[in-house]
């Protein structure tokens, strides 16, 4: 056996281990919205990587609903069952969106570190002469950081509240002075030889 074919063998194994180590796993619940709600249902379980170059997130689980004929909104987001908390800002959907022709997709809002910090769904039409994947999608959205400000620089606005971009002045408009008293001497003979 070649040293060469287990080292690589053995970067390959640490390559999908730490590959793996990335992955993180998002528990998405379901909650009908009426005046008596339900306890929060299990909806389907999302593994994402964020830490990637191309982030991903996939459906590892999903359990359609099971909801009362009356329901027309319910809460979706991530809940930890154990501590019986949402651990997520929730959002609210429309039960349509689990109607036929459409096929749900997760949108997983995480931050940075990769913790997660909303769930939402969305019913996407499905045409059947398009696609043959009919089942439930997982969209990653991953927060970028925000602009910060410069400092000890001046903000100038303009009366509708937006910032003014000071504009470039042409040489002309910076050197007058300069162009002006070189037009002066000219016209005064020079300055120097008035003397003789």
């Amino acid at each position: 056996m070649k040293i060469s074919s287990v080292l690589s063998g053995l970067a390959a194994l640490a390559l999908a281990s730490s590959a793996s180590a990335a992955d993180r796993t998002a528990a998405i619940y379901i909650q009908p919205v009426s005046q008596s709600p339900a306890a929060p249902a299990p909806l389907a379980e999302i593994r994402y990587n964020s830490a990637a170059a191309a982030p991903s997130a996939e459906v590892v689980s999903y359990e359609a609903p099971e909801l009362p004929d009356e329901t027309e909104l319910v809460r979706i987001g991530v809940y930890n069952a154990a501590a019986k908390r949402w651990e997520s800002s929730t959002s609210v959907a429309s039960v349509g969106n689990f109607g036929k022709g459409y096929s749900p997709t997760l949108v997983l809002s995480v931050d940075q570190k990769g913790d997660a910090f909303g769930a939402a769904l969305r019913g996407v039409r499905i045409d059947a002469g398009q696609t043959r994947d009919f089942g439930p999608q997982a969209l990653l959205l991953v927060t970028e950081p925000g602009k910060q400000p410069e400092l000890n620089k001046p903000v100038v606005l303009s009366p509708e509240g937006k910032t003014v971009v000071p504009e470039e002045k042409s040489f002309f408009q910076k050197y007058w002075w300069l162009i002006g008293i070189v037009v002066m001497m000219t016209l005064t003979g020079g300055g120097g030889e008035q003397g003789k």
